[in-house]
């Protein structure tokens, strides 16, 4: 299949009752284990890009997620992830992206509108697709940080608006998720009835940020290998399961991998004193970004989709 837009993808999830990840990458190793796990997991797939990501890897890691996404055997977007400003989303447009996202959420309605707008109106005439955010996500974002005092949930009826507004294609809303690995103490609340509200007035796709399991698991092994975390905790499984039967067709995934390939990358080294072939520590890292990938695919209910 190769290069798609991403409401290619997110119609298609959205009508069909079922989330596709946007896996965050930052190098080689994290997007050869995405593809891969979209290719064995027969899902579609979207390779998410912050600007951090840009600023590290640069125009080459872009020319990676082309060659391997355009390769692919199953529907693969590039996805500009909280894009800051009208010049960052042109930028990554120019640089080959087939998704981007506008972040204006942080500022005045009126303001958010006017900006995604104007995104929207020069990436739909090549052919690119959009996503807005309205509301705040606790946790931290990479351009602004927002504590979870201050995240202010989505309301419905600003939702349709922006949306006949703007004429993005696709929605992020803040509906208890968090950025991050903190979550706070407990299971996070996410508010069904809220999402379900917004769904009933817009039939865009709809996007769940902050959305990372960070397994128990995964948390215990990067302790025991020397990590120090504190009380981490994600999104429930069955709070990501029940979002997607309610409108959610995107669900932004970073800490999970981040996690998976540390943790990994710790044990090599604690077992293997005597290693230093990069091809030995980060193809096991590799491997277990790989693990979690196809886990939250079929957790998504996007396996066998592609």
């Amino acid at each position: 299949m190769g290069l798609v837009t991403g409401l290619e993808i997110l119609a298609a999830a959205r009508a069909g009752g079922y989330g596709v990840g946007a896996f965050n990458t930052n190098d080689l190793e994290i997007t050869q284990a995405i593809i891969e796990a979209a290719e064995e997991a027969r899902s579609p797939v979207m390779l998410a890009l912050s600007e951090g990501a840009l600023k590290f890897g640069g125009p080459a890691l872009v020319e990676i997620c082309k060659y391997l996404g355009g390769g692919a055997k199953v529907p693969v977007a590039i996805h500009l992830d909280h894009g800051s400003s009208f010049a960052s989303c042109m930028r990554a447009i120019r640089l080959g992206f087939t998704s981007v996202m506008i972040d204006m959420s942080h500022a005045d309605e009126a303001t958010n509108v006017a900006e995604t707008k104007r995104v929207v109106e020069a990436a739909h005439a090549v052919g690119v697709t959009v996503e807005a955010e309205i509301g705040r996500l606790g946790g931290i974002e990479e351009h602004v940080n927002v504590s979870a005092e201050d995240a202010t949930l989505t309301n419905p009826v600003e939702a349709e608006r922006f949306m006949s507004e703007s004429g993005a294609d696709y929605l992020a809303v803040a509906i208890g998720t968090s950025h991050g690995a903190f979550k706070g103490k407990g299971r996070p609340f996410i508010d069904h009835a809220r999402l379900r509200a917004i769904a009933a007035v817009l039939p865009q796709p709809l996007v769940m940020h902050g959305a990372s399991g960070v397994p128990t698991a995964l948390v215990e092994r990067f302790r025991a290998a020397g990590g120090v975390m504190g009380d981490a905790i994600g999104i429930h499984e069955d709070d990501v399961r029940q979002a997607v039967t309610e409108g959610i067709a995107k669900i932004n995934t970073d800490t999970d991998l981040r996690l998976a390939l540390t943790t990994r990358v710790r044990e090599v080294l604690a077992s293997k004193l005597e290693e230093f072939d990069p091809r030995k520590i980060l193809g096991p890292a590799r491997d277990e970004m790989k693990r979690v990938v196809a886990e939250r695919m079929h957790v998504f209910g996007s396996a066998g989709k592609a």
